[in-house]
């Protein structure tokens, strides 16, 4: 492994750390990062009474599936920027993550969020230096796809 895969893969980590365990609004979701490298990232939500958003169909709040999304997005964003070059210094890799910023996003929903585990995953359509676009989903736990978002990202 070179010195820059090592710096990616211990800025990547220190990133997943903070998003899923000193955010307090993460936390309150139950939002986890299950998995998070320079390949893609998957975010999950567990169901519970606190997420629901129709309490007669017993569905997912809207909300709950646009900040998966947009959790997907910035992290989805900010991997791609790591990974889009070999050279990044732990500490501009540092100062890049403080200013990560959502500049827009579009959530279509496709169907009720049913289910007890919802997956987030994304991909990168243009990654710039200072400007990120991706494209994230949202399934339940029977493969449905319930969400798509399309998200533009501030990565510098």
């Amino acid at each position: 492994m070179s010195q820059s895969e090592a710096i990616s893969k211990k800025v990547l980590a220190m990133v997943a750390e903070v998003f899923d365990q000193h955010i307090p609004f993460h936390n309150l979701l139950g939002m986890r990062i299950q998995r998070y490298d320079l390949e893609g990232v998957e975010v999950t939500v567990e169901m519970k009474p606190e997420l629901i958003g129709n309490i007669h169909q017993q569905i997912l709040h809207g909300g709950v599936t646009a900040t998966v999304l947009d959790v997907v997005g910035g992290l989805t964003a900010f991997a791609a920027l790591v990974a889009g070059r070999d050279d990044w210094q732990e500490e501009e890799l540092r100062a890049r993550l403080q200013t990560l910023g959502t500049i827009d996003m579009r959530v279509d929903y496709l169907r009720p969020g049913r289910g007890q585990k919802f997956t987030g995953t994304g991909q990168v359509i243009r990654s710039g230096n200072k400007v990120s676009v991706c494209r994230m989903e949202l399934h339940n736990e029977s493969g449905q796809h319930i969400a798509f978002g399309t998200g533009t990202y501030l990565t510098g």
